[in-house]
């Protein structure tokens, strides 16, 4: 969700009413491409021992691997196939009712454009790779998938009882930050804020600074979070289910 004073309060021209537009994926050049590749490749190198097992299953299931920018409409068909999601191109980012809208609707909103060759290491704004590297291969996860839509569907009672700030620090510390103990002395990440980044996949994991907690909703949703700095700490879930089970279910 929106958590900065980057958001548009009007769908631009161009857009649809639903803040949807084209992902133009033909109007990519040879240099966005290989920026999108050289990515990739960095991230691949740092996940093994540390990413979750659910999101190196799901990079392999939506075969991001393959050169290049993915084509929304491609992916969308394969993530369609496993847990009826799809990906939809927006013009940055949205409001937080556009946002859960499409959320509780199994539609994941990701930025259009890709970061520049001279921003690789950092972005304000997500683009294409945070957002479909980052977030897509975990909604190949059923239990995880169904988080997602509940969690939109959360939104709208957030909104109606002024509770978003507390729902937008529990988004961070899961979705974003989030890590998962995989095994007895195994943490993995999860959290697509920490897998798309070259620096945070190995600190949150592996560094001794940072705080790892065992998931506790109502204590997340009373922590306030870092956005332009590495996390002071981390949530950790035992399982997908168990993540479930603590929001929805409660």
């Amino acid at each position: 969700m929106a958590t900065d004073t980057h958001v548009l309060t009007r769908p631009p021209e161009g857009a649809g009413s639903d803040w949807t537009i084209p992902q133009g994926w033909d109007a990519y050049t040879r240099d966005e491409h290989a920026i999108w590749d050289t990515l990739y490749a960095r991230q691949l190198k740092l996940l093994p021992g540390r990413a979750s097992q659910a999101f190196l299953n799901g990079l392999d299931a939506l075969k991001l691997s393959e050169a290049g920018i993915p084509n929304f409409e491609e992916l969308s068909q394969r993530l369609m196939a496993l847990t009826g999601w799809q990906v939809v191109a927006v013009p940055g980012l949205v409001p937080d009712d556009v946002f859960f809208d499409h959320m509780a609707n199994r539609r994941f909103v990701a930025g259009n454009f890709i970061r520049g060759a001279d921003q690789l290491d950092y972005l304000e704004e997500p683009d294409v790779f945070h957002d479909v590297f980052g977030h897509v291969p975990m909604l190949t996860d059923p239990v995880y998938a169904d988080y997602m839509q509940e969690y939109g569907k959360a939104g709208w009672k957030a909104m109606r009882h002024n509770r978003l700030k507390a729902l937008g620090s529990l988004y961070w510390y899961t979705v974003e930050f989030g890590l998962l103990q995989e095994a007895p002395g195994d943490i993995r990440a999860y959290g697509a804020g920490i897998l798309s980044g070259p620096t945070e996949v190995v600190y949150a994991v592996e560094a001794e600074s940072p705080n790892r907690i065992m998931l506790n909703v109502d204590r997340v949703m009373r922590t306030d979070y870092v956005i332009s700095d590495l996390q002071p700490t981390y949530f950790v879930i035992e399982s997908f289910e168990d993540l479930y089970r603590q929001t929805v279910e409660r």
